[in-house]
């Protein structure tokens, strides 16, 4: 974990030099300080040794100097370090969103959107506080636990031996209670990521809520991740509060050590008042830096839980990518074949689809008909491959899709569906999402080809009206005109239109019906459908069940046919 995470280290290793080095600097301030105490308590208690004012004045004067060293190394430290670290979450978060743009749809079935949230914000904010600080201040610690040794040892080696032997009793409080406060920060973590995606769900959903007047029970829901996640947190104090005071429990042992020991040693002649001046000071030091360890745990283990679940997303496999020598695809006419294919969205699951054969013309427009949970919309989306095949194999214009770039691939298909998204800003960078590179002028034409030019013209602000979040100001009809007008300015070969005015009242469904048939012109089409009536003029019609394909012809042929779809055809009729 922490090898795949040095890689965010290494286009800032000459920030880290330097913030070390002025750790480095900060902490040297720190170790001379009691030395000069030393000294000048040596000359004012030893009479053998004559007390200097212009001496006192020299030391006071180089730890003015060495202090404001100190002030210039710790504004770096304390700026250019958290700008580090604000830039390495940067760069982590810039490559969750691009991992997450790769993951193909089954992942985010199986995902909660609030949960991915949470570890792209607060997550990574644990991060950048850990990366930072903790070379900083491990670096830090070790300058001054070895620095101290060193001078105190050269004090006296006996004393010093005694005092850091009571240093392993408190690393060892620290890793007993490590593992307790890393699960307690982890369990914390998703339980936040489980209460942002209930709010996410209960907000989006606001107007299902009001419609059934269900405040009480959103209230209820959100109560209890509430609860949950005040309950873990709870956990997480509770063992960060075992741990700090373990922790103070052994900086007074420290302390009555030094005391003790100090005052047997001094009353035996073996150390001066001056040098037991100096190990108080240096072990008020050590004890400090200990205790800045030991705070600085809490922010370790958050950004530890943070990096591993971080980690988790960026090792989830992207299982839908380029093959090595993938084509662009090009100079598309619209064939689509379907060799032998089979699917099932996970292992040991039934087939949706299976030993699926249909070949379709290039320009033609088929229509996909059958009962729910057939595998209608799953076989469309094997086009521009959502889910990979199980087995067989898709060809477009005679190219296994496989072996196509994916980019080529989906920019060469289009799709309208049933529940449309729009993006939350204006009309005219809903319409311009198609292509992106459009001038205004070609983005008024689809409009107007989509049919939706005069009512957006009828908008407040025309095309700069805002649309909502998900177009929520507009009805579904205008939501789905403004979708067909990015196809028009996309312009694909191929066509996917599913259910696309299945949820539209019948004034809307005729407006669209007509963009649709524009849109579809010359253009290869598969068209899923319920209401049977909108199909009726296609080419060709499938009747998709859960044994395959049961059916196929003209609406003519097989209405002659009194089979499957005579059947559905006559029940659609009657409602």
């Amino acid at each position: 974990m922490f090898k795949k995470f040095s890689v965010y280290y290494k286009p800032y290793i000459g920030i880290i030099i330097l913030d070390l080095l002025c750790a480095s600097l900060t902490t040297v301030c720190e170790l001379v300080f009691p030395l000069i105490v030393r000294h000048i308590t040596n000359m004012a208690t030893d009479p053998a040794l004559e007390f200097l004012f212009s001496t006192v004045l020299k030391l006071g004067g180089l730890y003015l100097l060495l202090r404001l060293i100190d002030t210039a190394a710790n504004y770096y430290m304390a700026n250019a370090g958290h700008v580090m670290g604000a830039r390495l979450e940067t760069d982590m978060r810039r490559d969750m969103f691009d991992h997450l743009q790769k993951l193909p749809f089954k992942y985010f079935d199986n995902t909660k959107i609030g949960q991915l949230m949470s570890r792209m914000t607060s997550d990574l904010f644990d991060i950048t506080e850990f990366s930072h600080h903790c070379p900083e201040e491990f670096f830090i610690a070790a300058i001054k636990i070895i620095g101290a040794f060193i001078i105190l040892g050269s004090i006296n080696i006996k004393l010093t031996c005694l005092i850091f032997l009571l240093l392993p009793l408190m690393l060892i409080s620290v890793f007993v209670f490590r593992k307790n406060m890393k699960n307690a920060f982890k369990e914390q973590r998703r339980q936040i990521g489980e209460l942002n995606a209930d709010l996410e769900d209960s907000l989006l959903g606001v107007r299902v809520v009001k419609s059934f007047a269900n405040e009480d029970i959103e209230r209820e829901k959100f109560a209890e991740g509430n609860k949950r996640f005040f309950k873990a947190k709870k956990n997480a104090y509770k063992y960060m509060a075992r741990f700090q005071s373990g922790t103070r429990f052994f900086d007074g042992v420290m302390y009555i050590a030094v005391i003790i020991l100090g005052s047997w040693f001094m009353v035996d002649g073996q150390i001066d008042a001056a040098d037991f001046v100096a190990y108080l000071l240096y072990i008020q030091t050590l004890i400090t830096s200990i205790r800045r360890i030991v705070e600085f745990t809490e922010q370790f283990q958050r950004g530890i839980t943070g990096i591993e679940r971080f980690q988790e997303i960026m090792d989830e496999p992207v299982d839908i990518k380029d093959a090595q020598n993938a084509v662009e695809l090009t100079n598309v006419t619209g064939r689509v074949d379907f060799c032998n294919v089979s699917f099932k969205y996970t292992d040991g699951a039934d087939n949706v689809l299976e030993n699926m054969n249909i070949s379709v013309e290039a320009g033609e427009n088929i229509a996909i008909v059958g009962p729910s949970g057939g595998g209608k919309t799953t076989m469309c989306n094997l086009i521009p491959r959502f889910y990979d095949l199980t087995s067989g194999k898709i060809l477009i214009d005679g190219t296994d899709i496989r072996e196509i770039t994916l980019n080529s691939l989906r920019n060469n298909i289009g799709m309208v569906q049933q529940d449309v998204y729009l993006f939350s800003g204006s009309v005219y960078e809903n319409i311009i999402y198609g292509k992106p590179d459009a001038t205004r002028d070609q983005v008024i034409e689809a409009a107007k080809a989509a049919g939706a030019h005069d009512f957006i013209s009828q908008l407040k602000d025309g095309y700069d009206t805002y649309v909502g979040e998900r177009g929520l100001k507009l009805s579904g009809g205008q939501k789905q005109r403004i979708s067909i007008a990015r196809l028009f300015l996309k312009n694909p070969p191929i066509l996917i239109l599913d259910e696309a005015t299945s949820a539209l009242d019948n004034e809307s469904e005729l407006l669209v019906q007509k963009s649709l048939k524009r849109l579809s012109e010359g253009k290869t089409t598969f068209t899923i459908a319920h209401r049977l009536t909108t199909i009726k003029n296609a080419s060709r019609i499938f009747v998709l069940t859960n044994d395959g394909i049961a059916e196929e012809g003209t609406h003519a042929q097989l209405m002659e046919k009194n089979g499957e779809y005579a059947k559905l055809y006559s029940m659609y009729s009657t409602l």
